[in-house]
């Protein structure tokens, strides 16, 4: 029997129903009728659904919705007038990670009035995300090990704090099924899937056995725990050269080898095998058919505790470096409609075959020699690339988590999620692509970003479901005078700025750039645009890459497979040009108008001259540049004709006349060469001042110089009667040993007053994941030691200082 309160709650949700409904008056109380009372679960607080009662056929629409302490109620899915009967949000949240995932988490709970708790290690004591949480506790030194990877301080912070749930963002714990388990035992909310699925996802073989019995199709292999090499030999020739042997338990590339034929394989199983038990702690291999022309296409699945799962179609990332994605994409290119809704379908069982909760995605390897796709595995949290899946459906999937943590129905039905326009995302990483895209670090000593257009997805036109198509089919854009405008859109991920430091304890990426148009190619161009106006200064960066990539023809028309790079090596790499002669001319504008600023006009004269020829402003000046290997040199003669007019002549050979010029705010040229406007910008950095001058090219002062989306650094040569200078403090120093890029001080060899030789190894630093041995100039004995093991420490700082054999102490 419902209490007065209670039937009271009831006719106002049904006189909303009926407002915003199409349902006519009978099916509605039918509806009640069969769910009128839901005794809600003792253990409110708990991950488990509370489960509401079946009645499907009133409509496909309904969703679980909390009516009242006790009840529940149900609701059409999508709309939102009326009283809203769900379940609060967490008042408090923990985001156990750091970078752009922590700052994107912290970006959504502010918007939904959450407070948010920031957990940091030593090393990331200033970084973005500390700053924009409402709390921040430090939980231990640089090494994932002991910060990020300790659950018990974790959860200690989620007590301290009175967290209520935890975002794992994504790496470290973020696919741990024992820390899920571990916040659960201490009732706090794991924001992602049960642990349960965390586990059967995460073996490679188990997840390809679920799968196939869910009737998602796997790539033809041998899943099974058989590990003789007879018997495994014997499978790869049923299955068919070329085959693919991959660690169970691996990834990364690690353990992983392609057989061409059978002469071949015992040597592969044997070395996948020794290197999966090194890099994982199990030897255990799996064998599968090799697709020669792979693409890697995946598909944004949702579920939440109710049973109800959708897909939110799918995105390409299919060019990769080092098996790690570059660039990523949504839609995925060429494919059919019928293909989308295949791929969906098959997405959404797998992820109902593990009871999936939350955020997920189901990867597959797309042939592209037949149109075919396999299953290959399930990430079990938030992907590094939703941004583009948001991007095309309007939608912030940070808030479906939360809003299916808290035991929440999805938002919206499969026939109501869009699919509007092209998306991309562009992961811009500390690391040299010319290096076999090695990892980097340093200082961002400059950093500027292209003017972000949205923080989070923009609004996308209004649409409607199409009436009787097949249930995986997007819904059709309403036309008209208010919607169906597609405007071009720029996103920003990102979690760090201009003086963060890039260290080598953690993943190297320093932003995401998102770009969303009303088509691919609309798409592309703002992409390139914006990775024209990215700019940074400290640490090599895969920018120009990124930019060759997006421009390049092959990319452009979507011919796209996971071996793109290699295929596409020459083009995407061509030979590092010479600086062009618009560039050698502006920086020594640069240097000129540095040097000597045009006036501001101004009433005094005093004021506005930074200095004064009363002999006439008309003057020469001839500036010496060179590559930043110091192989090539440029010189650069600037006349001044009048103020803020100069004639250049480039090595003698090309000539500019009557350029206008001046120096902006912020570093910039703007200048008229011949019938062209240009604007580039022009960052300084000068050498460490610990670093006495020399003819070393890390002493001088470097001039980046951004022009036409293309960076180049020149070195302005040092003064000889510097370098005199230099030279004295230099002979002064031999003995010091200073950093020669930003390291990790991995082991100090000696003590203070020991006795070295010259050629002796003194400090051993690790920086980009290379080991690099300082050894002693000269035969003497250790005056001073200025690092310690485990420090971090930043180009030119002396490390060790060694008094030569024979020298006098002053």
């Amino acid at each position: 029997m419902l209490s007065k309160s209670q039937s009271t709650s009831t006719r106002s949700a049904y006189r909303s129903l009926r407002a915003v409904s199409s349902l006519n008056r009978r099916q509605i109380l039918s509806a009640y009728a069969a769910a009128r009372i839901l005794p809600t679960s003792s253990a409110v607080n708990n991950q488990s659904a509370v489960p509401g009662p079946n009645f499907s056929g009133v409509s496909r629409n309904f969703a679980t919705t909390k009516l009242n302490e006790g009840l529940y109620v149900y609701h059409i899915a999508g709309h939102s007038e009326g009283p809203s009967y769900h379940k609060p949000h967490f008042d408090k949240i923990l985001i156990a990670n750091r970078g752009e995932i922590a700052c994107r988490v912290i970006r959504t709970a502010r918007k939904l009035g959450i407070k948010t708790v920031a957990v940091y290690s030593e090393a990331d004591s200033d970084s973005m995300h500390i700053k924009l949480a409402d709390e921040a506790y430090c939980i231990g030194p640089a090494p994932s090990s002991e910060s990020y990877l300790r659950m018990d301080k974790i959860i200690d912070v989620c007590h301290r704090s009175g967290a209520q749930a935890v975002h794992p963002g994504y790496g470290f714990l973020s696919e741990n099924a024992e820390f899920a388990e571990a916040l659960v035992k201490e009732r706090i909310v794991f924001i992602g899937p049960p642990s349960s699925a965390i586990v059967s996802m995460g073996s490679k073989s188990e997840s390809k056995n679920i799968m196939s019995a869910a009737g998602v199709p796997c790539v033809p292999g041998y899943h099974g725990n058989n590990q003789d090499p007879d018997f495994l030999l014997q499978e790869a020739e049923s299955i068919g050269f070329p085959v693919l042997i991959k660690a169970v338990h691996g990834g990364g590339g690690k353990g992983m080898r392609v057989v061409s034929s059978s002469k071949d394989f015992a040597e592969a199983l044997t070395s996948a095998q020794r290197e999966s038990a090194k890099s994982f702690g199990n030897a255990t291999v799996l064998v599968e058919k090799y697709i020669t022309h792979p693409r890697h296409v995946e598909v944004q699945v949702f579920a939440d505790q109710h049973g109800n799962a959708v897909s939110l179609w799918e995105r390409d990332c299919s060019v990769q470096r080092r098996n790690q994605k570059i660039i990523e994409e949504a839609p995925a290119p060429g494919l059919s409609p019928e293909l989308r809704a295949d791929l969906s379908e098959k997405a959404v069982e797998a992820a109902k075959a593990v009871k999936y909760v939350g955020a997920g995605t189901v990867e597959f390897i797309f042939d592209n020699d037949t149109d075919e796709f396999y299953f290959m595995e399930m990430n079990t949290r938030l992907q590094v690339e939703h941004p583009v899946t948001e991007m095309i459906t309007g939608l912030d999937l940070v808030q479906w988590q939360l809003e299916v943590a808290a035991g929440n129905p999805l938002p919206l039905s499969q026939r109501e999620i869009p699919l509007v326009g092209h998306a991309f995302e562009a992961r811009i990483y500390a690391e040299n692509p010319r290096n076999n895209f090695l990892p980097d670090s340093g200082s961002l000593f400059y950093l500027s970003a292209p003017t972000p257009t949205h923080v989070f997805a923009p609004s996308l036109p209004a649409t409607t479901p199409v009436e009787d198509a097949p249930k995986f089919t997007p819904p059709s854009i309403v036309r008209s005078s208010s919607s169906g405008d597609i405007e071009p859109s720029v996103r920003l991920e990102q979690g760090f700025g201009q003086g963060s430091q890039i260290g080598v304890f953690y993943d190297p990426m320093i932003a995401k750039l998102v770009v969303h148009g009303r088509d691919r190619t609309e798409a592309l161009r703002v992409l390139r645009k914006a990775l024209d106006e990215y700019k940074v200064v400290g640490v090599s960066t895969n920018v120009e890459f990124l930019r060759s990539l997006a421009g390049n023809e092959a990319f452009i028309q979507g011919d796209v497979e996971t071996g793109f790079i290699p295929k596409h090596f020459n083009e995407l790499f061509p030979p590092v040009p010479a600086p062009s002669p618009e560039a050698l001319g502006q920086t020594a504008l640069y240097v000129v108008l540095r040097d000597h600023p045009i006036a501001i006009p101004s009433s005094s004269p005093w004021t506005s001259l930074a200095s004064r020829r009363f002999g006439g402003d008309v003057h020469d000046r001839l500036i010496t540049l060179q590559t930043e290997d110091a192989s090539q040199t440029h010189t650069v003669r600037v006349k001044s004709t009048s103020p803020g007019v100069f004639d250049i002549t480039v090595n003698d050979a090309t000539e500019f006349s009557s350029v206008s010029a001046y120096l902006g705010s912020k570093g910039e040229v703007f200048s008229s060469l011949g019938d062209r406007s240009l604007r580039t910008t022009v960052v300084s950095q000068p050498p460490p001042p610990s670093l006495p001058a020399s003819s070393s090219p890390n002493t001088m002062e470097r001039l980046h110089v951004f022009l036409d989306g293309q960076k180049s650094t020149l070195i302005l040569p040092t003064p000889k009667w510097l370098l005199s200078l230099g030279g004295d403090v230099l002979g002064a120093g031999k003995g010091a040993l200073k950093a020669p890029m930003p390291s990790l001080v991995i082991e100090v060899k000696v003590n203070v007053g020991e006795k070295v030789e010259k050629g002796q190894a003194i400090v051993v630093l690790e920086s980009m994941k290379t080991e690099t041995v300082l050894r002693a100039e000269v035969n003497g004995a250790v005056k001073a030691i200025g690092c310690k093991n485990g420090e971090m420490v930043e180009e030119g700082r002396e490390l060790v200082s060694i008094e030569a054999d024979g020298e006098e102490n002053p």
